[in-house]
């Protein structure tokens, strides 16, 4: 995953912006993770923005992440467009001086210097902010599970099984009938 520290140590009482257009954030760690998303094309690509604003012991994240990126269609693997647009407000406790902590957050401690990990907060929400099973159409109908040919674009000359295999074993199955 991209790592991107920032430094915010001196970030004012009324907050400081940060702006992210780079593609290499979001392209270095779907390459990491082999996912099937694709931000090569000129209409796709990724922009981000967020403030960090100092409230009590802790700072507040509030940003939004906006782009489009091509993914496979979950049924067809046609490509599919897809647009994101989310906005993001979170809250991240600083770690103390002496503070070891076994699951660690956003912000980290070095010295007497904070600093915030954008790269895992921009990485997260977009994450979140991609659908579970994208779809190319809400009706599309997917592949023929036998020959594979795209169901959108006509059908196939494969026999439908109106019965569900695996309960063939159970048609021939005979119950006996009890006395009342």
């Amino acid at each position: 995953m991209s790592e991107l520290w920032l430094d915010i140590t001196d970030i004012p009482a009324t907050g400081r912006e940060f702006s992210f257009s780079d593609q290499s954030l979001w392209s270095g760690s779907i390459a990491e993770f082999a996912l099937p998303y694709r931000l090569d094309l000129p209409e796709t690509g990724l922009a981000a923005e967020f403030t960090v604003t100092p409230q009590g012991r802790g700072v507040l994240l509030a940003g939004w992440l906006r782009g489009a990126l091509v993914t496979p269609c979950d049924r067809c693997a046609e490509d599919v467009l897809l647009a994101v647009d989310t906005s993001f407000d979170l809250y991240e406790e600083l770690p103390l001086d002496d503070e070891q902590t076994l699951e660690p957050g956003l912000v980290r401690r070095r010295g007497k210097i904070l600093e915030l990990d954008a790269g895992s907060l921009l990485w997260e929400q977009f994450l979140l902010a991609l659908p579970v099973k994208p779809l190319c159409d809400d009706d599309c109908p997917g592949l023929c599970p036998r020959c594979g040919v795209r169901l959108a674009e006509g059908s196939c000359d494969c026999e439908t099984e109106t019965s569900d295999p695996r309960m063939a074993v159970l048609r021939n199955l005979k119950v006996p009938r009890g006395s009342n």
